[in-house]
């Protein structure tokens, strides 16, 4: 456990959590994901008010889980979890014009704010994808995606080197609001010194800035989820890029821990609280990734 303090108050909202309610095998073979009240356990020692559950739907890896359990643990706990739910794109006629309205209507009646994480094993621009992110964009709904680096390894949407697909869609969906996470999209947050290094976490200084940063810039739609080992070791890498980074971008990044298990090491909570207590990123910089920008963002 982290022997981090975070001196009696919550200061966290976490956009990236998971917890299963019903007891089940290990999910991908290995790990027993958290029940809900492991999370709450967790929050409490590092200051984590509130968490957005994620549910993980696709057979890739995962048992699917539903969207209604996450509904049902937010039902019983709504001071500690806020639900998003999830949509495969091949759902209801495996078709690029499928109709998603009934699903996203009556989520949306439910109290459901998001959709995430979207996990298929498809290309970004594969025509159901799109489908379905246009229909996203159509209901206000933000996205948080995870990646692979191709098709048949894994979970996640695939992309390429530069992540020119992803671009893609930030262009055609300019209202879509689109979390990057994961191990392909924070990689880029450097120029990569082999491709190979997108499947795996970098651990060499940002010597040039990469496709994240640039892509940011670009598309006032793309927001940065820094949950999990990919989000926490695109900043610990190069600690001071991460300031500059941080600060940059202040106004579209989310604090995350993706909690999976419940003895899970979490070090995001200390690492940005050292770089406020140390003055490297301001209080007002700090509030808006702790928790400010999803606040805003959903309406909290």
């Amino acid at each position: 456990m982290e022997s981090f303090s975070y001196r009696g108050f919550f200061m966290f909202i976490d956009i990236h959590a998971h917890a299963y309610l019903f007891p089940c095998p290990p999910q991908d073979g290995r790990t027993q994901f958290c029940t809900p009240e492991e999370v709450i356990r967790r929050y409490d020692e590092l200051g984590i008010e509130k968490g957005i559950l994620l549910p993980l739907i696709g057979p890739e890896v995962y048992l699917p889980q539903s969207n209604q359990e996450i509904l049902e643990i937010c039902r019983r706990w709504p001071d500690r979890f806020l639900p998003f739910c999830n949509i495969d794109p091949r759902g209801i006629g495996n078709s690029d014009k499928t109709n998603f309205t009934p699903w996203i209507a009556w989520y949306r009646e439910q109290g459901f704010l998001g959709v995430g994480e979207l996990m298929p094993n498809l290309a970004f621009r594969n025509p159901m994808v799109l489908n379905l992110l246009r229909q996203l964009e159509e209901a206000g709904w933000p996205l948080i995606f995870d990646g692979s680096s191709r098709i048949g390894k894994g979970y996640g949407l695939v992309d390429d080197p530069g992540m020119p697909q992803l671009e893609y869609c930030l262009q055609a969906f300019p209202k879509l609001t689109i979390f990057g996470h994961g191990v392909p999209f924070w990689s880029e947050i450097g120029t990569l010194d082999d491709p190979g290094d997108r499947e795996r976490y970098p651990n060499y200084p940002v010597r040039a800035e990469g496709a994240v940063p640039r892509l940011m810039r670009r598309y006032p739609n793309l927001w940065g989820d820094l949950s999990a080992g990919s989000g926490y070791t695109a900043l610990a890498r190069d600690p001071d890029y991460a300031v500059r980074f941080l600060n940059e971008f202040q106004d579209r990044l989310c604090f995350g821990t993706d909690i999976c298990y419940a003895v899970q090491k979490l070090p995001l909570a200390q690492f940005l609280t050292g770089l406020k207590e140390s003055g490297k990123l301001s209080q007002e910089a700090f509030d808006k990734i702790a928790r400010g920008n999803i606040v805003r963002l959903l309406g909290l």
